[in-house]
Protein backbone atom coordinates (compact mmCIF):
# COMPACT_ATOMS: atom_id res chain seq x y z
CA UNK A 1 0.00 0.00 0.00
CA UNK A 2 0.67 3.74 -0.71
CA UNK A 3 -0.06 6.84 0.90
CA UNK A 4 0.44 10.04 -0.59
CA UNK A 5 -0.54 12.80 1.77
CA UNK A 6 -0.81 16.80 0.27
CA UNK A 7 0.07 19.90 2.28
CA UNK A 8 0.64 23.42 1.41
CA UNK A 9 -3.26 24.36 0.29
CA UNK A 10 -4.94 27.58 1.58
CA UNK A 11 -5.94 31.25 0.75
CA UNK A 12 -4.55 33.63 -1.80
CA UNK A 13 -5.34 36.49 -3.50
CA UNK A 14 -4.93 36.81 -7.08
CA UNK A 15 -1.20 37.01 -8.54
CA UNK A 16 -0.30 35.49 -5.50
CA UNK A 17 2.23 32.33 -4.93
CA UNK A 18 1.57 29.43 -3.31
CA UNK A 19 3.48 25.99 -3.36
CA UNK A 20 1.96 22.40 -3.03
CA UNK A 21 3.57 19.44 -1.45
CA UNK A 22 3.04 15.79 -1.58
CA UNK A 23 5.01 12.84 0.18
CA UNK A 24 4.63 9.08 -0.14
CA UNK A 25 4.93 6.41 2.56
CA UNK A 26 4.19 2.94 2.16
CA UNK A 27 5.97 0.01 0.81
CA UNK A 28 8.26 1.59 -1.95
CA UNK A 29 11.25 2.45 -2.30
CA UNK A 30 10.66 5.64 -4.75
CA UNK A 31 8.68 6.71 -7.38
CA UNK A 32 9.14 6.77 -10.99
CA UNK A 33 5.96 9.30 -11.85
CA UNK A 34 4.01 11.78 -10.03
CA UNK A 35 1.12 14.17 -10.76
CA UNK A 36 -0.76 17.03 -9.66
CA UNK A 37 -4.74 17.18 -10.39
CA UNK A 38 -7.29 19.51 -9.56
CA UNK A 39 -11.40 19.37 -8.98
CA UNK A 40 -12.42 22.50 -9.17
CA UNK A 41 -16.57 22.78 -8.28
CA UNK A 42 -18.43 21.38 -9.88
CA UNK A 43 -16.12 20.49 -12.55
CA UNK A 44 -14.60 16.80 -13.07
CA UNK A 45 -11.12 16.18 -12.16
CA UNK A 46 -7.96 17.51 -14.21
CA UNK A 47 -4.65 16.61 -14.90
CA UNK A 48 -2.49 19.75 -14.00
CA UNK A 49 0.88 18.60 -13.92
CA UNK A 50 3.03 15.59 -14.41
CA UNK A 51 6.63 14.28 -13.94
CA UNK A 52 8.76 11.29 -13.64
CA UNK A 53 12.12 10.31 -12.33
CA UNK A 54 13.87 11.05 -15.83
CA UNK A 55 12.92 14.51 -15.16
CA UNK A 56 9.97 14.15 -18.43
CA UNK A 57 7.19 17.14 -17.47
CA UNK A 58 3.73 17.74 -18.60
CA UNK A 59 1.57 20.81 -17.83
CA UNK A 60 -2.40 21.27 -19.07
CA UNK A 61 -2.07 24.42 -21.05
CA UNK A 62 -4.38 26.71 -18.39
CA UNK A 63 -1.05 26.46 -16.34
CA UNK A 64 2.15 26.40 -18.70
CA UNK A 65 4.51 29.35 -17.59
CA UNK A 66 2.90 29.77 -14.12
CA UNK A 67 2.91 26.67 -12.45
CA UNK A 68 6.38 24.30 -12.25
CA UNK A 69 6.38 20.65 -10.68
CA UNK A 70 9.37 18.91 -9.24
CA UNK A 71 10.22 15.50 -8.10
CA UNK A 72 11.90 15.47 -4.73
CA UNK A 73 15.53 14.07 -4.67
CA UNK A 74 14.72 10.48 -2.89
CA UNK A 75 11.47 9.94 -5.56
CA UNK A 76 9.48 9.75 -3.07
CA UNK A 77 8.00 13.48 -3.15
CA UNK A 78 6.65 15.87 -5.67
CA UNK A 79 6.28 19.62 -5.40
CA UNK A 80 4.02 22.04 -7.24
CA UNK A 81 5.09 25.72 -7.62
CA UNK A 82 1.64 28.12 -8.07
CA UNK A 83 2.66 31.54 -9.61
CA UNK A 84 0.74 33.93 -10.79
CA UNK A 85 -2.74 32.65 -9.48
CA UNK A 86 -6.02 33.45 -10.99
CA UNK A 87 -9.38 32.98 -9.21
CA UNK A 88 -10.21 30.00 -11.93
CA UNK A 89 -7.12 28.22 -10.05
CA UNK A 90 -9.35 27.43 -7.76
CA UNK A 91 -9.65 23.82 -6.88
CA UNK A 92 -8.83 20.82 -4.83
CA UNK A 93 -5.86 19.81 -5.75
CA UNK A 94 -4.80 16.00 -5.79
CA UNK A 95 -1.34 14.49 -6.03
CA UNK A 96 -1.05 10.86 -7.71
CA UNK A 97 1.04 8.74 -8.71
CA UNK A 98 1.34 5.84 -11.86
CA UNK A 99 4.22 4.82 -10.64
CA UNK A 100 4.98 1.55 -13.58
CA UNK A 101 5.98 -1.23 -11.04
CA UNK A 102 2.59 0.20 -8.87
CA UNK A 103 0.20 -0.60 -12.01
CA UNK A 104 1.87 -3.94 -12.81
CA UNK A 105 1.82 -5.19 -8.88
CA UNK A 106 -1.30 -3.70 -7.54
CA UNK A 107 -3.25 -2.90 -10.55
CA UNK A 108 -3.98 0.55 -10.00
CA UNK A 109 -2.91 4.47 -8.46
CA UNK A 110 -2.63 6.02 -5.66
CA UNK A 111 -4.53 9.56 -4.73
CA UNK A 112 -4.16 11.71 -1.74
CA UNK A 113 -6.81 12.84 0.08
CA UNK A 114 -6.71 16.40 -1.50
CA UNK A 115 -5.62 19.83 -0.39
CA UNK A 116 -8.24 23.21 -1.27
CA UNK A 117 -6.64 25.95 -3.06
CA UNK A 118 -8.63 29.23 -2.81
CA UNK A 119 -7.65 31.99 -4.96
CA UNK A 120 -9.84 35.43 -4.86
CA UNK A 121 -9.69 38.66 -6.33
Amino acid sequence: QVQLEESGGGLVQAGGSLTLSCVASGSIFTLDHMAWYRQPPGKQRELVAEVTSGGETKYAESVKGRFTISMGKGQRSVSLQMRSLKPEDTAVYYCKTDDPYLLTTTGRGYWGQGTQVTVFS
